[in-house]
């Protein structure tokens, strides 16, 4: 029956009118300090005794309830309840001992009886209560505000509202979350009653103990005949379901009534006000409970005695149960993940039609189906998310699943497809084999969104619309959650605030620079903590900003930055090749401090590398404290923290930090986060993401990452900078090959992007294939060997690659020391083409990993370098250069010599020269600077010419850009 439909035919019964007991009548009671549930709030239980129609009392002609509720037998009772909840709290805080059950009493008065009942019951059992009194005459308002702050609060297990009637409106109880309900007012815990399903929903403690005193009586409880006076309100709902689940016969009606409580064999009286019943009205037996809002005094005769400790008794139990629910739910939850069907078509539709034609699920649905609990997602619309790292504190113990890296051959200019092999893995794995498994992806610039890309077909350096389902595609490459923005706004920060400081340096003296720097408020100077970190990096131990020394000022005030030595530079998410030289200062304002500078692509902020190597708030706090912005007139570094903007930096990136999560077309999760510049910094999503996804997957699941561009340094960047900060360690690298790029190794024409290809690329040629494996695919798989991991290699397949060719590489690869070969049909077929891979990655994930790093931190740096070059890349040796050698002396001096090497070169060939194709030998590499990101916490070494600002090309991708005004969908953007 809908909840409804219950309280309507509640209402249809007489309403007799209402007489006042006689006195000496003996009565048993609830206090003041009950549950408001119905009609009133201040209720009280009273269960009385008819000894006979003329109203005569005998001991006799009582009723028999066990032993009296005034006695032994009810303290019992209570003593009992007690005993139960205590012995459940034990067991609870055995499993979790930080765990404390809290109760919250929100009142509107300042009667303290009910908290002063409910603190000595939480005592008896070890629970909190906590209390927030607000004003008699308070608004809805204002009670929402305290009960969604109580809502949200992890501390908080339980919430009583002792407020009255008037007040318990429909928004005000359904404003609270049922999980928090312990007294089970709001509709959701009522529906729960009624449907019978108490698994997450809390009978209210009145109603309880009203069924425990009925319980007591001798008169068996089925078939029993109850009268329900009043009570419109959630507790009369509850009772009569309560009732009628014991068997109870129960009669309804708005006032007590002579002829209906004859036929009675109790009587609960919900209303408010007097509603009492002269004994001339009842069957001899009869129990009589009133829990209206009047206390009985001892003017009618009538013995008072505290029934209310029962009800306070029964709520901390709900309490106690809440807790221990809401620990449950802390537990690692088993996936029910539901895939969503693909249907391949040939010839293959475009990729945003494809993404179009498929509905994702909603991430709120998502995101319970891999275990996610309500409170750790922020939903960005319907479809994506940002997960909070709160996770990894709820999910510590739980066991990592399998790490799977996804690298690949020395690539073509067109890209070889390893994001879309990262997603068809993922897809296979848990669509088509069940098994628990996550995609971890770096978020794509903006720039080449707008700039260049291939096309499928002649496949793109883009992630394919048939891996990304459609709620990635126009926000996956476009804004997504605006983490590339933040990035954006705190690296300009730095850069406004470097050139600021040098001018107010230059045009103030030590004095006024110092009291502007410490002003007077409210005739107070106090130092603010970021402040107090540069005293004491200073040696200074003063706090008193009074008390420091002429010298001390001026060292504090003076960061004496060098314009020319200024290594922070502007960013911008657009190609834009005009901002690769500029110069700032030339506006009058700035008083002739000019300099030249320059902008980078945003995803080459240090910023950048920092989200995606942070494993956590604080640490990326400190990172960010850390950057070397340049250098003072005497060679010191100068840091963001120098600066005073840290504090600034961490809360214009306290939400970027957060993972976003999306879904593939086959319903499977991905998080999207980080998309460091692969060439001068390790090209790998964040390390959060990672570590957020291999508890959600559990110890028998996949999580399947990226490394930017080929083996030589997308892997080796992730195995010695991004495995070295996070202490995960991969159990499987999936090696990622193309005909096509096998071909170019192996002696083939140039490939470009937007050109068509050669005929040798297209048609069938095993010696260009054979000559490929035995050079550039081979070496890679032997750099993976360095790093102790097993290979598979995943052949992305081409609808011009012959069988022919197919079989030679898998079986090359094999010889040349891969754990398998499979071939991958992920574009034309979705997840269903990639379970071989899927199947031979579950294989090697079974077989021990030997990792191991390719050098020691406590390496030199020049050995480093060296190390990479010769076993890597396969360099006879490096070649430094004398500006080179002299920033290694300078990092070396500073201390940072034992950070890891992050090298800047090509990604065209494992040379530095973009030309030379398969395996180069007989190369010296030539080292022409070296650069630190002290923040992220590696050096990188300039091999060759590295742009960090892309430029436009003459036909750039936006002229296919377009938005339609009336659907609103994107065109040219696939």
């Amino acid at each position: 029956m809908r909840l409804s439909t219950l309280r309507h035919a509640c209402r249809n019964l007489p309403t007799p009118s209402v007489h006042q007991p006689r006195t000496g009548v003996r009565v048993f009671g609830l206090a003041k300090s009950s549950l408001p549930l119905g009609p009133s709030s201040n209720s009280q239980l009273l269960l009385r005794a008819a000894s006979s129609v003329s109203g005569t009392t005998s001991a006799e002609k009582a009723p028999k309830l066990g032993k009296q509720t005034d006695g032994p037998g009810y303290e019992n009772t209570i003593r009992e309840n007690v005993q139960r909840t205590k012995e459940e709290m034990v067991a609870l805080q055995r499993g979790h001992p930080a765990l404390k059950p809290t109760l919250a009493i929100i009142q509107a008065d300042e009667d303290d009886r009910l908290l002063e009942l409910n603190k000595k019951m939480a005592g008896k059992i070890g629970l909190n209560v906590t209390q927030i009194c607000l004003p008699r005459e308070c608004t809805e308002d204002e009670i929402i505000e305290e009960v969604l702050k109580l809502n949200e609060d992890p501390r908080v297990h339980g919430v009583y509202l002792h407020l009255p009637p008037a007040s318990l409106t429909s928004r005000v109880l359904n404003t609270l979350r049922p999980e928090k309900d312990v007294d089970g007012v709001s509709d959701l815990n009522v529906g729960r009653l009624v449907r019978g399903d108490m698994n997450q929903g809390f009978i209210p403690p009145l109603a309880n103990a009203v069924m425990e005193l009925l319980a007591r009586h001798d008169t068996p409880m089925e078939g029993r005949i109850v009268l329900v006076v009043g009570g419109e309100g959630p507790l009369g709902v509850a009772l009569q379901c309560l009732m009628q689940r014991r068997g109870m016969v129960v009669l309804h009606s708005r006032r007590s009534s002579e002829v209906l409580q004859k036929q009675a064999n109790a009587v609960v009286l919900l209303a408010a006000g007097h509603m009492d019943v002269p004994p001339t009205w009842l069957r001899p037996g009869t129990a009589v409970i009133h829990c209206g809002s009047a206390l009985m005094t001892e003017d009618h005769g009538m013995e008072m005695s505290g029934v209310g400790p029962l009800t306070a008794a029964l709520r901390m139990q709900n309490v106690v149960q809440s807790s221990s629910r809401w620990a449950q739910g802390q537990q690692y939850r088993p996936w029910t993940l539901r895939s969503l069907k693909l249907q391949p078509l040939s010839p293959v539709p475009s990729d945003i039609e494809i993404s179009r034609a498929q509905t994702p699920k909603p991430v709120d649905q998502l995101a319970q189906e891999i275990g996610l609990l309500q409170e750790e997602t922020e939903a960005y619309g319907r479809t994506k998310a940002k997960v909070r790292l709160s996770l990894l504190d709820r999910l510590r113990e739980q066991p990592d699943g399998k790490y799977v890296l996804v690298a690949g051959i020395t690539p073509t200019p067109l890209g070889e497809g390893k994001s879309t092999v990262v997603i068809g893995l993922v897809q296979a794995l848990s669509a088509h084999l069940k098994l628990n498994s996550f995609a971890c992806l770096r978020q794509p610039s903006q720039g080449p969104t707008f700039g260049v890309k291939g096309q499928r077909g002649q496949i793109s350096t883009r992630i394919s619309m048939l891996e990304i389902s459609m709620l990635i595609n126009e926000s996956f490459n476009l804004h997504l959650t605006g983490d590339i923005h933040a990035i954006t706004a705190a690296n300009n920060l730095v850069a406004a605030a470097i050139d600021a400081r040098m001018l107010h340096e230059a045009t103030q003296k030590d004095k006024a620079l110092y009291s502007r720097l410490v002003p007077s408020v409210n005739g107070v100077r106090r130092f603010s903590p970021i402040q107090i970190s540069r005293l004491r990096r200073l040696g200074i131990s003063e706090i008193d900003p009074s008390a420091l020394t002429p010298q001390e000022v001026s060292s504090f005030v003076r960061l004496d930055l060098d314009p020319a030595k200024v290594t922070w530079q502007r960013v911008v998410d657009t190609n834009d090749r005009f901002l690769r030289k500029i110069t700032v200062g030339q506006a009058s304002t700035e008083k002739g401090h000019v300099r030249e500078t320059q902008f980078d692509i945003a995803v080459a902020s240090e910023i950048m590398a920092i989200l995606a190597l942070a494993d956590g708030l604080g640490d990326m706090k400190t990172r960010l404290g850390r950057m070397v912005v340049g250098s003072s007139r005497s060679g010191q570094p100068v840091t963001a923290e120098d600066l005073g903007v840290s504090g600034a930096l961490a809360v214009l990136m306290k939400d970027a930090i957060k993972p976003t999560l999306m879904q593939t077309l086959e319903g499977s999760p991905v998080f999207v986060h980080a998309g460091p510049f692969a060439n001068i910094a390790h090209g790998n999503s964040s390390v959060l993401a990672d570590k957020l996804a291999l508890k959600l997957v559990g110890e028998d699941g996949f999580v399947v990452t990226e490394a930017g561009f080929g083996a030589d340094i997308g892997m080796e960047k992730f195995f010695n900078i991004k495995c070295r900060a996070s202490g995960l360690r991969p159990n499987v690298v999936v090696l990622v090959a193309t005909v096509r790029a096998l071909k170019m190794h192996g002696g083939g024409p140039n490939v470009s992007a937007g050109s068509p290809l050669p005929r040798e690329y297209i048609d069938e040629n095993l010696s260009l294939v054979g000559k490929g494996c035995s050079s550039n695919l081979r070496k890679q798989i032997q750099i993976a060997h360095l790093f102790g991991v097993p290979v598979v290699v995943a052949l992305n397949v081409f609808k011009t690659d012959t069988q022919a060719e197919i079989d030679l590489v898998c079986q090359m690869a094999k010889e040349s020391g891969a754990s398998d070969a499979v071939p991958c049909h992920h574009w034309a077929r979705g997840g269903r083409g990639s379970v071989e891979l899927a199947q031979a990655v579950k294989q090697a994930g079974s077989q021990p990993s030997h990792f191991q790093f390719l050098y020691s931190q406590e390496t030199p740096i020049v050995e480093k370098i060296r190390m990479i070059a010769q076993k890597v890349y396969g360099a006879d040796d490096i070649e430094l250069s004398p500006e080179a050698q002299a920033k290694i002396d300078y990092y070396n001096q500073q201390g940072y010599g034992k950070l890891p090497i992050c090298m800047a070169k090509t990604h065209l060939s494992l040379s530095h020269m973009p030309e030379k194709k398969g395996t180069p030998t007989g190369f010296t590499l030539p080292i022409r600077d070296i650069r630190a990101s002290i923040g992220a916490g590696f050096i990188y070494p300039l091999v060759g010419t590295m742009s960090t600002m892309p430029g436009l090309p003459t036909r750039p991708c936006f002229y296919d850009i377009d938005l339609d005004p009336v659907t609103e969908e994107i065109t040219g953007l696939f």
